[in-house]
């Protein structure tokens, strides 16, 4: 119904984001990392909307990415994943992080989430892992902070590559700058090549 509002934050008090926008305020509710992402008040924003339709009630949940709003549409497919646990999920790790979590099977590191315990975290993998693994979007997005525009490494070599250096142990944050350097250095979409590059500059930091 609604793809994004965009207009001048009103207030941002958690979980609500008042957004105005042609003289109507739109109340949305966000998790921390969206509020966090948004400008100050009396600021422009953008924020991506889900409409969300319960028997006694009506409201807007709020992304600054897209790729968050396509993530919490996956993450609700899943039997026992309400709007709560999905934003909680949202809240706790980055589109990537997440979708690379489930990908290489870590239950350990989606259970840390508030209110998500193992079981469930290995529900959410039982489910998605298939179909987060073959879906273009979903590695659009695991690649979309590390690949550079003029790279001839493919998105689907990068999240390989990703998913195996979390298997491995190493975090998001610990691997995507290694990653970026051995883009430019090289030469050929080739999985084993970057893996070995991006190692060898992990190892030498």
């Amino acid at each position: 119904m609604y793809d994004y509002i965009k207009g001048k934050i009103i207030s941002k008090n958690f979980p609500k984001v008042v957004i105005e926008n042609n003289n109507i305020g739109y109340s949305i509710t966000c998790n921390q990392r969206t509020i966090l992402a948004l400008p100050n008040k009396g600021e422009d924003a953008k924020i991506y909307t889900k409409l969300i339709h319960k028997e006694d009630s009506m409201y807007f949940c709020g992304f600054s990415k897209i790729e968050d709003r396509i993530i919490f549409d996956i993450l609700t497919t899943v039997s026992g994943i309400g709007v709560k646990v999905a934003m909680v999920l949202l809240d706790e790790f980055a589109g990537s992080e997440l979708i690379g979590a489930v990908i290489s099977g870590d239950y350990k590191m989606i259970s840390r989430a508030k209110g998500v315990g193992p079981k469930l975290a290995q529900k959410i993998i039982l489910e998605l892992k298939d179909k987060l693994a073959s879906n273009a979007t979903t590695l659009d997005i695991i690649a979309s902070n590390t690949i550079e525009e003029n790279s001839k490494i493919s998105k689907e070599t990068i999240a390989e590559v990703q998913t195996i250096l979390q298997s491995l142990g190493w975090s998001n944050n610990e691997y995507s700058n290694a990653i970026k350097t051995a883009l430019n250095i090289v030469s050929k979409d080739d999985g084993e090549e970057l893996l070995k590059e991006t190692l060898r500059i992990l190892s030498n930091d």
